[in-house]
């Protein structure tokens, strides 16, 4: 995800911090955010700039006109090979490398509109066919593009504009003296000409709506105090838990109660999943900057390019123009270095961009003053049990207006916690130099301006070339820098993940295989009020940049609402969760956490992903390298290290089992999962996630082959397993019980898919919501088995 920058400019601000003078380690270690940029200032030389732009060229994002004209002839490879999404994904990225008025961009586009034609992607090929066409597209190929227009138009239904598109081609044809060169174009236009007929003739019959399948709508009422809180939430305030959300009424599983829009988020580039096989001299993988729109999030079909970058990529041409009048003219010519010095770096920026200088100055202003309240917010407020009304109680929270209302505002978000006398001083000075190192780019490339808001519309189209004389930072800057460096100490404990579940594969089988994916980082100032436990009480959702907070069990009337920050009960240890948890600075004295180390009550999670012994199959155990049988009787010893590289080897092997997969070797993937089951069951405990995980490979693999009862019975072992370790009600099952309810759909086992709809939509809903796509999905497979004959429902 890479939060923190890359660790060559990390190894070099360590040495760099090493070989300061001690008196200066310790200035520098008690500084106030002011005094730390005035000296981050003084001690980014010339030659760690110098070394910043090199390390800055392992990630560029200029645009290549080489890279355009690579890109695009093996996106056509992959389309003569039938492979459009391939095809369509290796467009997009020609696109991108293409330099504003090219018109080679407009055969990009138009090479798109044709793979998204065969993936019957009809509105949004016509988009790209409009794009093609503004973007000059050749007179002569033009024929060609039209036809395309007039199919997709026909397969919509817009019967009078596909007659229209067919007119044009005639009189084009007509016109046009060799008439040789059109023979298989002119073809096409008569069986387009056939098919219009046909639909004209019989038209299709529209389709009825379907009952009962539009969601129960949520009740919602707003909180007065806390914007997108539901008012069973109350804020308020202890020297223990600092600021907390509380119920005021008993809560429902399920319920609604915090809906609220990232006041700024940040795409994580994330892994690159592979187009193609084979080395290429550029890059064929699609990461998440290439699979999701870096303004609102949405997952990209066609992405409309930055005209300044090959980074950028937006789902509309409106989400690219709001995105560069509200951040990315400023941006755009920093994207190597902000991908460099990561994504905590690139938050800070965009958060100060869009908050605008006027109201930062402010804050940092007020941050000056004697009092520190604003260098450690909470220290000043009082606890809340005493205020007579909500309102009243609130005035005094850090954050909350002259009104006492708790907004999702950059006010709020400047009065998180930054820690910053908790951070070691080494990773304040690598996030101090990194700060300047950003605040000096800006100034030297001319975009000042443009960060303190001064200016004017026509200067936005793009960014001035260098004129900078001094080296020293103008006090603006220093504001913009001290700001930003607060940010960053402040994401290391209020930083949200933004999460999706991921489609594995190409997505076009009968059932579809999702892992959970970090999409991107934000700040989400109301909901950064929950605490943390170890076993919480809500559910987090994303829908684009927005979060939805759900409870996931009944909270009585007092209880605090709770948010997991990741370190789960069910997923580790209380030692490995006390160990995570230190970077949010507490220790956690949650439930889980204090019948774990007070209690004696010991976790099962090491039982259920421990070694077995390879003789006896009994629990492997032991503190040190060396592990033994826990069956006296046997005795047997094994080195940790061996049975750890196992597994290692084991996951490889897995790894090509669906890599196979993945190119249609079905039979293959089989044979080397079961094989991988057999070798897993001499080391590994039958309990172990790996051992699910594996049934729901040879689950997905059996269902491509449709063989759905087969698939079936390797996914009702994976939800046993998932069960054991995440619990019945956990989003996890709820996943696999979906999945399932897929499998059992399309073998027609249509009792048991009835019921297991059922049971996945009680989870599903508690954690998404009745309105969510799944459930959606999940309400159109029970209307459809519902109307089949009752003869055939009584069979099954």
């Amino acid at each position: 995800m890479m939060a923190l920058p890359v660790a060559e400019w990390q190894g070099r601000t360590s040495r760099l911090w090493a070989a300061l003078d001690p008196a200066l380690r310790e200035r520098l270690a008690a500084a106030s955010l002011q005094d730390a940029v005035r000296l981050g200032c003084d001690l980014l030389r010339t030659k760690e700039e110098a070394a910043l732009v090199q390390l800055c060229h392992q990630a560029p994002t200029g645009k290549e006109p080489e890279a355009a004209s690579w890109y695009r002839e093996q996106g056509n490879r992959e389309f003569k090979q039938g492979r459009y999404q391939a095809a369509l994904r290796l467009y997009s990225k020609a696109a991108s490398h293409e330099p504003p008025g090219s018109p080679e961009v407009s055969v990009c586009f138009a090479n798109r509109s044709a793979a998204l034609l065969h993936l019957g992607h009809f509105e949004v090929c016509l988009e790209d066919i409009a794009r093609a066409e503004s973007h000059g597209y050749p007179d002569r190929l033009l024929p060609k593009v039209l036809l395309r227009k007039a199919e997709c138009l026909l397969c919509l239904g817009r019967l009078q504009d596909a007659q229209d598109i067919l007119r044009v081609l005639e009189s084009k044809f007509a016109l046009d003296r060799v008439m040789t060169t059109h023979l298989t174009r002119l073809k096409k236009l008569s069986q387009l000409k056939v098919k219009l007929h046909e639909k004209e003739r019989c038209p299709e019959p529209a389709r009825e709506a379907r009952g009962g399948i539009q969601g129960k709508s949520e009740i919602w009422e707003e909180n007065n105090n806390i914007s997108g809180a539901s008012s069973s939430l109350s804020l308020s305030f202890d020297a223990e838990r600092g600021r907390h959300l509380v119920a005021s009424q008993d809560i429902m599983p399920g319920q609604s109660l915090l809906k609220e829009e990232a006041f700024v988020s940040v795409l994580c580039p994330g892994e690159s999943l592979p187009l193609q096989g084979g080395e290429a001299a550029w890059d064929t993988g699609a990461t998440n900057a290439d699979l999701y729109c870096h303004h609102c999030l949405r997952q990209l079909l066609a992405s409309v390019p930055c005209q300044g970058c090959s980074y950028a990529k937006y789902c509309s041409q409106d989400c690219a123009d709001v995105a560069w009048q509200q951040y990315h003219r400023t941006e755009c010519s920093l994207g190597a270095l902000l991908l460099t010095l990561g994504v905590f770096c690139h938050v800070a920026l965009r958060t100060v961009l869009l908050a605008g200088f006027a109201e930062v100055s402010r804050l940092v202003g007020c941050s000056h003053s004697g009092d520190k309240d604003l260098q450690n917010p909470e220290a000043r407020c009082k606890p809340l049990s005493e205020a007579p009304d909500a309102g009243a109680g609130t005035r005094g929270i850090p954050g909350c207006g002259s009104n006492g209302r708790y907004q999702s505002s950059y006010q709020a978000l400047f009065h998180l916690l930054p820690h910053t006398e908790q951070h070691s001083a080494e990773h304040k000075f690598l996030c101090t130099l990194s700060v300047v190192a950003i605040c000096k780019q800006l100034q030297a490339a001319g975009l000042e301006a443009a960060v303190l808001n001064q200016e004017s519309r026509q200067q936005w189209s793009k960014p001035k070339t260098c004129e900078k004389t001094s080296d020293e930072l103008s006090p603006e800057l220093k504001t913009v820098a001290e700001a930003m460096l607060r940010h960053v100490l402040q994401l290391q404990c209020n930083a949200q993940a933004i999460t999706v579940m991921q489609e594995l594969g190409p997505g076009d089988g009968a059932v579809v295989n999702k892992k959970p994916v970090r999409l991107a980082t934000a700040f989400f100032p109301v909901l950064s009020l929950l605490n943390h436990s170890c076993c919480p009480n809500t559910s987090v959702s994303f829908s684009g940049t927005a979060a939805t907070v759900r409870a996931s069990q009944p909270i009585p009337r007092g209880q605090e609402v709770l948010h997991c920050y990741g370190p789960h009960q069910c997923r580790m240890r209380v030692a490995e969760r006390q160990q995570l948890l230190s970077q949010y600075f507490f220790e956690c004295r949650c439930r889980a956490c204090l019948e774990e180390l007070e209690s004696g009550v010991k976790s099962l999670v090491p039982i259920r992903n421990s070694f077995c012994c390879p003789k006896c199959q009994a629990q492997m155990q032991g503190e040190e390298d060396t592990l033994c049988c826990s069956n006296e009787a046997c005795a047997t010893s094994a080195s940790r290290e061996n049975l750890s590289c196992r597994l290692q080897d084991l996951q490889q092997q897995i790894k090509k089992a669906l890599d196979l997969l993945r190119v249609g070797k079905a039979d293959q993937a089989i044979k080397m999962l079961l094989k991988c089951q057999m070798d897993a069951g001499n080391f590994l405990s039958p309990e172990h996630l790996l051992m699910g995980e594996m049934e729901d490979h040879l689950a997905q693999v059996y269902a491509t082959l449709g063989k759905w009862q087969e698939a079936a019975r390797h996914l009702k072992k994976s939800i046993e397993i998932v069960e054991m370790h995440h619990g019945p009600s956990s989003v996890e099952t709820g996943h696999e019980l979906f999945k399932l309810a897929q499998i059992l759909f399309n073998g027609f086992a249509v009792s048991e898919a009835l019921s297991t709809i059922q049971r996945a939509e009680g989870i599903l809903s508690v954690h998404f919501g009745p309105q969510s796509a799944q459930i959606q999905e999940l309400q159109e497979m029970k209307a459809c088995l519902s109307e089949l004959p009752r003869n055939i429902l009584q069979r099954t």
